[in-house]
């Protein structure tokens, strides 16, 4: 255990800098005949570019906004939003400068860069590994030959002792095979699995200064197996490990319990409760590994979700939760993380579950893919549209309720002869919209987010039927794995009928924002048309419909 005291890079020049003016402008509106007063006319639209290549060393980290952004997480203290991710970033300019990178914000808009809570690996890592490993009967891997990754951590503030602190939880994985302790490569392979990941923890009152204090272990991956690490090969995927500890989520009751969250792709998510005061474990955790799932469970955790109920390998990961009127909504990240990756959501009565989707699935015992859709890769007709959008933070603004996605974006493969531009990470803020999940559920509502990024448009004004008429682009957004999801014209007539994409009429309710397209209710805001020349503000909407495994989007053009 350590202490974390030095001061890293105080505050660097703000992003809202003379090249983030130069590249601003007053917004167009969609209505210029709307009434709006002088704060809405005097509103500067966003105009960071969305290939930030020409600037993505680290000596413009001061520029970057929310370029190379990674897993993020999101708390709010003391005035800022501050955000932290995985040690990830174009060209790898992250690396060498410290862990878990942050950016702070006033307004969701414009970001600032801010150092990690520390620049060398804690020693308890190393420690509690050749501990572990020790007690296995294996050799100690020397300190210089582990290999360290750093990812996924969460952040949040907390309540301690009177004293409103931010704790961190994050993870470190071990790219070590087990039996000899040799690094991950093929010509290494030695018919073992790779060693394990462990979460620590870490406390601040102070992130803009850069001072953590380091809490050290709280969890680590753990096995049902109990010593057989054995792999036939490098293409078995039956994993040792049944909780992987990486990707924390964290949550405080409404009750006052502390839960962790975490765990991708082996066997399901792990809920584990912790102490309010220090943050670890309430549980006995005793060795981690186990001669069955039952006697895991009473150490290290119930399991209370898995993509697919048999198996040990499965593409869900980066479980987030958050508490709203009466449900605890858990999101997660499905497939790959280049392209496919894409976002779903259930939700359960108790933070324990069981956990539903949209059309009842079970998702804490497994029983099979879940819905809405809440992001998906697409792409609208004027840009390259975006990929790998999952692995969110879902977090409520101060002071109102409004709910907020983040995660990263990637550019798809080959944008603009660039072979590398699928490395291409930028942050995406997006607002949440709660959707009727179909026309005969008008209160069974569920989160999904709006296709455009949020921009703090202002209010203009009421959004009017009158408003809507026009022609729209409309994304269908359906489980494609690794394809993007394309925009077809929709228009909507002034006689209350529908043409293109969709047929049939439409009606729309001014008071809620809700639109009708056939049989499909969306919730209608204002966000910026980040694809248009110059960009400007646009009507956008989002919705779902269960019975059809599908969520819509779309943005007005004309």
């Amino acid at each position: 255990m350590f202490s974390i005291t030095r001061k890293i890079c105080q505050w660097l020049i703000p992003f809202v800098s003379a090249l983030t003016l130069a590249q601003c402008e007053k917004s167009p509106l969609e209505n210029p005949t709307e009434d709006n007063n002088s704060e809405t006319m005097q509103y500067v639209l966003p105009y960071y570019p969305d290939d930030y290549s020409s600037i993505a060393s680290w000596s413009n980290r001061n520029r970057w906004n929310l370029a190379n952004v990674h897993d993020p997480s999101v708390a709010y203290y003391k005035g800022y939003y501050y955000m932290y991710g995985t040690d990830a970033s174009y060209g790898n300019e992250h690396e060498g400068h410290g862990h878990f990178q942050g950016k702070r914000s006033t307004d969701l808009v414009n970001w600032e860069w801010v150092a990690g809570p520390f620049y060398d690996t804690p020693s308890w890592v190393a420690d509690s590994l050749n501990a572990i490993r020790s007690r296995m009967g294996l050799e100690a891997i020397p300190e210089d030959d582990i290999q360290y990754g750093y990812w996924a951590p969460v952040v949040r503030r907390v309540n301690v002792g009177g004293q409103e602190i931010l704790r961190m939880y994050y993870s470190i994985v071990i790219d070590n095979y087990i039996k000899t302790g040799k690094s991950n490569t093929q010509t290494n392979f030695d018919g073992s699995w790779t060693e394990r990941a462990f979460i620590g923890m870490c406390e601040s009152t102070d992130p803009a200064g850069a001072v953590w204090t380091d809490k050290g272990f709280v969890t680590t991956s753990s096995s049902d197996r109990g010593l057989n690490y054995n792999r036939s090969s490098l293409s078995d995927w039956n994993a040792y490990f049944y909780y992987n500890a990486i990707d924390p989520t964290y949550i405080v009751t409404p009750e006052g319990k502390h839960y962790l969250i975490h765990g991708s792709w082996h066997s399901g998510f792990a809920l584990l409760e912790v102490d309010a005061t220090t943050g670890k474990s309430l549980n006995k955790l005793g060795e981690p590994y186990a001669d069955s799932v039952a006697e895991l469970t009473a150490r290290y955790g119930k399991r209370i979700g898995t993509r697919r109920a048999s198996s040990r390998w499965q593409g869900s990961e980066a479980p987030e939760i958050i508490y709203k009127d009466g449900f605890y909504y858990l999101f997660m990240a499905y497939d790959a993380l280049d392209v496919p990756y894409n976002t779903r959501v259930v939700r359960s009565e108790n933070i324990d579950g069981p956990y539903y989707d949209i059309n009842g699935r079970n998702f804490t015992n497994g029983e099979g893919d879940c819905y809405p859709i809440v992001t998906h890769p697409y792409k609208f007709n004027l840009g390259y549209g975006w990929v790998g959008i999952s692995h969110c933070a879902i977090f409520k603004k101060e002071n109102a309720d409004e709910w907020f996605y983040m995660s990263q974006g990637r550019l798809p493969v080959n944008v603009g002869g660039n072979p590398y531009s699928n490395a291409i990470m930028m942050g995406h803020v997006r607002r949440i919209v709660w959707c009727p999940a179909s026309p005969n559920e008008p209160d069974n509502l569920w989160p999904i987010t709006l296709p455009e990024r949020y921009a703090a448009v202002p209010d203009y004004g009421t959004i009017t039927k009158d408003s809507l008429v026009g022609t729209w682009e409309h994304i269908k957004l359906e489980y494609t794995y690794g394809r993007q999801n394309t925009a077809t014209a929709l228009t909507l007539n002034a006689d209350g009928t529908i043409s293109g994409a969709l047929t049939g009429s439409w009606s729309y309710d001014v008071e809620k924002k809700q639109l009708k397209l056939g049989n499909v209710i969306v919730c209608v805001e204002r966000e910026v048309d980040w694809e248009a020349t110059p960009r400007r503000v646009t009507l956008v909407y989002a919705g779902t419909e269960k019975n059809l495994n599908a969520t819509y989007w779309g943005k007005k053009v004309k």
